[in-house]
């Protein structure tokens, strides 16, 4: 999979654009409904990264085609729209069962700049997959772009 920072750019933008259009139609039910959807599409990133770090660290034994599936679904996933994932209203000063901080809402250029770090990564990931070694090298870009956005845009555990 080839990353295109222009496409990316242009997802993130419009995820952030469109919750504006979307904060008038979104009820409660409809705002806990995308707090979900981008909790699901983070475990999904957690789960893969999860395969990925078990063989780097040599908990599990190297699997190429199960490293490159989950590298693959890693830079599918930073590619992915998230624009219905985050309507105004659904941060953790508006609602429980979120972890995510207002500023998310706020600090357009901050968004850009860790989901490029994030499609940058997961790319390179998946194109180093079929190797351990690959693996081992690409693993600490994926992780500290996950971080950095984390460390950010979301509430620490308690």
């Amino acid at each position: 999979m080839a990353y295109n920072h222009n496409v990316l750019l242009g997802l993130v933008a419009a995820a952030f654009t469109a919750t504006a259009a979307l904060a008038g139609s979104h009820t409660s039910g409809q705002a806990e409904k995308a707090v979900k959807a981008r909790k699901a599409h983070m475990g999904l990133n957690a789960f893969n990264l999860g395969i990925l770090g078990a063989m780097a660290k040599g908990e599990v034994e190297f699997n190429a085609d199960v490293a490159q599936g989950a590298a693959n679904d890693l830079a599918a996933l930073a590619m992915m729209s998230q624009a219905s994932y985050w309507p105004e209203g659904s941060s953790s000063d508006d609602m429980e069962g979120t972890r995510a901080l207002p500023v998310a809402w706020t600090d357009m250029a901050g968004i850009i700049e860790k989901a490029q770090a994030l499609g940058a990564a997961t790319t390179a990931m998946a194109a180093a997959a079929g190797t351990l070694e690959g693996v081992q090298a690409a693993i600490g870009p994926v992780g500290a772009a996950c971080g950095a956005c984390h460390k950010v845009y979301r509430k620490p555990d308690s």
